[in-house]
């Protein structure tokens, strides 16, 4: 069924069987996470078709975008991907495997490792970066760029602070 028709069902069923309840909340909470399972699917599918996850594509980016010569300590790496220290431990390892990132001793304090990327990890990101953007791009194709700011805002709100 499609969402808006759920919705509607939805809306329509409360007000009829609760017409003292206001179902706005679960509505827009329906809306949110049909709309996350529509996009996380299709993240998948666009990753699946290039032996990726995206969680392995979001170390890769993030260490791409934001990672010194020298790569990212794991848990400057964690914060920036929002996700505890075992799933950095698993992304990596996995990505090291492949030759993709490699895990680093720190110049300044050899208790510390960092992750960066290989030469094949930096290739492998790059050839994939600008198919990604594309595939995002479609996938908001319904909205303007005003729309997708307005969008992100609302989320913003709602969204958990981070630590």
């Amino acid at each position: 069924m499609k969402t808006a028709d759920l919705l509607a069902r939805i809306e329509r069923d409360w007000r009829r069987e609760r017409p003292d309840l206001n179902p706005d909340p679960m509505l827009t909470v329906i809306a949110v996470q049909r709309t996350n399972q529509t996009l996380q699917a299709a993240l998948d599918a666009f990753f699946a078709r290039h032996d990726l996850t995206p969680s392995a594509f979001d170390v890769l980016a993030t260490l791409r975008r934001s990672a010194p010569p020298e790569g990212l300590t794991l848990g400057d790496l964690g914060t920036l991907m929002a996700v505890t220290p075992p799933a950095v431990t698993k992304r990596v390892d996995g990505l090291e495997r492949r030759g993709w990132v490699a895990r680093l001793p720190d110049p300044r304090d050899r208790r510390t490792i960092r992750a960066a990327l290989t030469p094949e990890g930096r290739a492998a990101v790059d050839a994939l970066l600008e198919a990604h953007v594309t595939h995002e791009e479609a996938l908001l194709r319904n909205l303007t760029p005003d729309e997708r700011a307005t969008l992100r805002e609302l989320l913003l709100r709602i969204a958990p602070p981070t630590k």
